[in-house]
């Protein structure tokens, strides 16, 4: 033992966490290369990438640490932040999240490691969890059509100005915006309308629309239901004004409350928005949180982001699936109807769960206490003399109390409070579901009165108006009544669970996705109280710990991509991509140069880059590609010498969206900066660049990243997802600040993007983890390994399909395209057919059709084992078999395992009529019974669903017809 003694130091750091990252170890490694034909993961990423754009240093980032090591830090961190009761309001409260969701949601793989469900047969746990959650938005707020999730409160309001200019008759006119609007929702729809074109007006709505107002034309009204100031008001007649006006009215509202009060549809509105935070999603200093928005029916086909349909599959049997997906940025790019891709689907299966597991019973019930706290409350101060402003409220008083506001504000911190400071004569104060009596001891002491709860309980009356009480029944499917106890809910998650596909099953080869580990030491500390129940707008003394982690892990993203200054705030890569084009808008501006408004893309840019650069206020110019899949650098030229004074910026994606590292990047940079423009370089695929080139030292002015691709957070079966954006030190004056915080950006910035000062601040501590925990050595292994993994599947496949891309030296970049269109054109075997025979295999497909047609995308990521991945290459070289025999009749074309798959359990009993036998449908070359994964539905009918547009959980007896 003492001969080979380790030293102590050695024994200390264990297993290095890069080991439990990084799928294959250095045999398996050894065995790659040299399938691809190189010696070491530095002689290929030598060959790989270019040498104009390869970082000279290694990153400078602090030495790895073990993974207790990172806990133990996080929880330092964790320590330095306040827990104080969250009483500020402002759509934002303190939440109970039931033990059984935590556990069996929040925490298990099972649910965040999935992707957005286009593969909808595998997919039919998540998407009924969805059609759930809309059928809770559309019962509360009385509007027959809800979608699957918007990022936030403040940009669903935004979304809902956009969505009334598009469809409204009043084409001109301005947007009209409540004073008594959330003031965040307000900063947010200014942000996003001055580019387009907008004006936004602000006015005092509760004696009707001002006839100044009225004389210049109103497209869209918006009026928060309660206010933020806590009033409750009819807001029928404003609404029968407005649309006497011909504008769209949207009503921004508390789903809680709505338990209580008239819905919005009743009312009148047009389109309501608002959050589910409050249904057991914990604060997170901000998020992240699932933003909803419900429609009239007239609106459904013009709804922003997801929505979830009902469907029937290859057998008649229903079947869920996204619905109505043209309208989508992936699609229709600058002509979309937003730029949404992620959306926040974890969340809101949470929120939906929280509304199955407590029924309309339960939430009635959290709506009543809540409201029965702050009548208590408000009867107590008024007793010791102090004004309550508003007589009728559901949860939020606000109090007068002049010229002692912050005196009262600093006594309830004390007291372990915190109120909202709303000006220097007034308070306001929230209750929520985890509000007690202590808390309204602590209240009353703040404002020097003392109140006896069961005297004045039972003296208290409603705080509501009669005429606005809720009278018709709401959450009246069976689903909200049938899972009451923990243990028929557990189940039920369970079952769910079990009809999906996620990383905890096998590997998701979707291309510009990089579904890596999301390690459980990386999740862990998202669910800590002292990262959950920050409020965002809490003093920034109580989140000490907060931001020192945030401005680390800003400095640690402007260290790995280039750039000065990074912004966490963009809760999205869609968001990210809208800030980085405002702080380019904003700069040329500056500069004098408001013609500046053209906007280069490439054809084969990701869908979201041409909608957020029409958000952006800017004419899309889209460029050609070459045919060896690069910019065509000829077309580019024509297009920046025909737009040289116009030339805002250039938007490109490295590698590109077609799998390569571009030899020309540098020169395309250089061109763009000559002519005045700015270079976007998107950061969708930056897994292959960490620690091998930065895109802010190649050339790149700006760039947003995803979280959620590089650096682990999980897709969540569609979101969260955060997108910082990183810029050069000219465009830092313009990133996004927030009017609540002024230390969450520039005094100069572009306003706010996200509803949160610091976005979806509680899954930053994942990312935060990942980077201490592979520090600079390990995360550019990483990259090398992404590489190397794309390329051994490239070099695999490449005898039996057809690699449409490659750089110089015939390798791929972290992703590769095969191509499909010989073969279908020979047999008629489709895409979508191979995808779905995957299925039958235990894979979930790669990415279909984009960037090409008729091809698919693969990105294996670093952290597939070379196990796994031979088993997905003998999977795709077995379907190419399979496709001979199409091809050489021995299956007809229209019946054979490809044309029918996925094939369901159902498959093994019954009548069997076709050409090919049942152990080949479901049990193909190299599947056993024992670990088969059976799909729940078939084929879906996508045409079927979008024709027949249900998007609520039907009635029982809609399933038999």
């Amino acid at each position: 033992m003492t001969a080979n003694r380790i030293p102590l130091s050695q024994l200390e750091r264990g297993t290095p966490f890069e080991q439990r990252h990084i799928g294959p170890d250095a045999a398996a490694q050894a065995k790659m290369l040299a399938q691809v034909g190189y010696g070491s993961l530095d002689e290929l990423t030598a060959a790989a990438v270019p040498d104009v754009i390869k970082s000279a240093e290694a990153l400078n980032l602090p030495d790895a640490r073990t993974e207790a090591d990172v806990l133990a830090e996080l929880r330092s961190l964790a320590d330095r932040n306040q827990v104080l009761a969250p009483m500020i309001g402002l759509g934002y409260y303190g939440t109970f999240t039931p033990p059984v969701i935590l556990r069996n949601v929040m925490e298990n793989p099972a649910w965040y490691t999935a992707y957005t469900p286009y593969q909808p047969e595998i997919s039919q746990g998540r998407l009924e969890a969805l059609l759930n959650f809309q059928t809770v938005v559309a019962d509360l707020t009385g509007l027959p059509t809800s979608g699957a999730s918007l990022l936030d409160e403040g940009t669903a309001a935004a979304e809902a100005m956009s969505l009334a200019r598009r469809v409204g008759k009043v084409k001109d006119g301005v947007f009209l915006i409540d004073a008594d609007a959330l003031p965040q929702t307000i900063a947010v729809i200014e942000t996003r309308a001055e580019p387009t074109g907008v004006e936004v007006v602000t006015a005092d709505l509760s004696e009707g629309i001002p006839a100044e107002i009225a004389e210049r034309g109103v497209f869209g009204v918006l009026l928060q239901y309660p206010g933020a100031s806590g009033a409750v008001r009819d807001l029928k007649p404003v609404i029968e004004q407005a649309h006497e006006l011909g504008a769209i009215v949207t009503v921004a509202a508390d789903l809680l409350a709505l338990t209580l009060l008239t819905s919005p549809g009743e009312l009148g509105a047009d389109i309501a928005v608002g959050t589910t935070q409050r249904f057991g999603v914990p604060m997170g200093f901000g998020g992240p949180h699932a933003g909803y928005m419900a429609v009239r029916d007239t609106f459904a086909r013009s709804l922003p982001g997801r929505l979830v349909g009902v469907s029937v599959d290859a057998d008649g049997n229903k079947a869920y699936r996204l619905a109505l997906q043209t309208r989508e940025q992936h699609i229709r790019r600058e002509k979309a109807t937003s730029n949404i891709c992620t959306a926040q689907v974890l969340l809101a299966v949470m929120a939906g769960m929280y509304a199955v597991y407590h029924g309309p019973d339960g939430l009635r019930g959290i709506a009543e206490r809540t409201h029965r706290y702050a009548t208590v409350l408000a009867d107590g101060l008024r007793a010791g003399g102090v004004e309550v402003v508003h007589g009728a409220f559901f949860d939020t008083l606000t109090l007068r109390v002049p010229g002692k506001a912050a005196d009262v504000v600093a006594a309830a911190r004390e007291g372990g409070v915190n109120l909202h400071l709303v000006d220097a004569d007034h308070v306001s104060v929230a209750c929520d579901e985890t509000t007690g009596r202590d808390q309204l001891t602590a209240v009353w002491s703040a404002f020097g009165v003392q109140g006896d709860v069961e005297a004045l309980d039972a003296a208290s009356t409603d705080g509501l108006p009669a005429a606005l009480l809720r009278s018709d029944e709401y959450l009246t499917h069976p689903v909200f009544h049938q899972h009451r106890s923990e243990t028929a809910m557990l189940r039920y998650l369970r079952r769910l669970a079990d009809r999906d596909y996620a990383l905890d099953r096998g590997m998701i080869p979707l291309g510009s996705c990089t579904m890596k580990l999301n390690a459980t030491t990386e999740m862990e500390p998202v669910t800590w109280p002292e990262f959950g129940q920050i409020h965002p707008f809490a003093p920034v003394e109580q989140a000490e710990g907060y931001l020192t982690l945030i401005h680390e892990l800003e400095d640690r993203l402007a260290e790995v991509t280039g750039y000065d200054k990074v912004s966490i705030q963009p809760n999205a890569g869609s968001q990210g991509e809208l800030a980085g084009l405002l702080a380019v808008r904003a700069y040329h501006r500056a500069g004098g140069d408001e013609q500046r408004t053209v906007c280069l893309i490439p054809s084969s840019a990701h869908g979201t880059n041409a909608a957020s650069a029409v958000m952006a206020g800017m004419k899309v110019v889209v460029v050609k590609t070459a045919d060896d899949g690069e910019v065509d650098i000829e077309d580019l030229r024509a297009k920046i010498e025909q737009y040289r004074d116009e030339l805002a910026v250039l938007m490109i994606t490295y590698p590109s969206t077609h799998g390569v590292f571009e030899e020309h990047v540098a020169d395309i940079c250089a061109q763009v900066h000559d002519a005045g423009g700015q270079v976007y370089v998107d950061g969708a695929n930056l897994n292959a660049l960490v620690g091998l080139a930065k895109p802010g030292r190649f050339g790149g002015d700006v760039s947003h990243l995803n979280l959620h691709k590089t650096f682990c957070i999980p897709h969540g079966g569609g979101g969260p997802g955060v997108g910082p954006v990183g810029v050069r030190a000219h465009l830092a004056p313009y990133l996004p600040n927030h009017p609540l915080q002024p230390a969450a950006g520039p005094e100069t910035g572009v306003g706010p993007i996200s509803a949160a000062p610091w976005g979806s601040a509680g899954i930053l501590p994942i990312s935060w983890a990942y980077v201490r925990l592979m520090g600079g050595e390990g995360l550019k292994r990483a990259t090398q390994v992404a590489v190397l993994a794309a390329n051994y599947i490239a070099k695999r496949l490449e005898p039996h399909y057809p690699v449409l891309y490659t750089g110089p030296a015939g390798l791929v970049a972290h992703e590769c395209i095969v191509d499909l269109r010989p073969l279908s054109k020979a047999t008629g075997v489709s895409v979508d057919d191979i995808a779905k025979r995957l299925i039958d295999y235990g894979f979930h497909a790669p990415t279909m059709s984009f960037p090409v047609a008729g091809t698919l995308m693969i990105e294996p990521t670093e952290s597939e084992d070379l196990t796994e991945l031979d088993r997905f290459c003998d999977t795709m070289i077995a379907i190419r078999a399979e496709i001979e025999k199409v091809a050489s009749g021995a299956w007809p074309a229209d019946d054979n395992p490809l044309r029918n798959a996925p094939h369901t359990a159902a498959a093994l009993g019954g009548e069997w009529n076709h050409a090919y036998s049942r152990d080949e449908a479901v049990f193909p070359a190299g599947v056993s019974a024992a670990d088969k994964y059976w799909p729940p539905v078939r084929r879906i009918d996508g045409a079927f669903g979008d024709r027949n547009l249900v998007c609520s959980c039907p009635p029982l007896d809609e399933y038999d017809n």
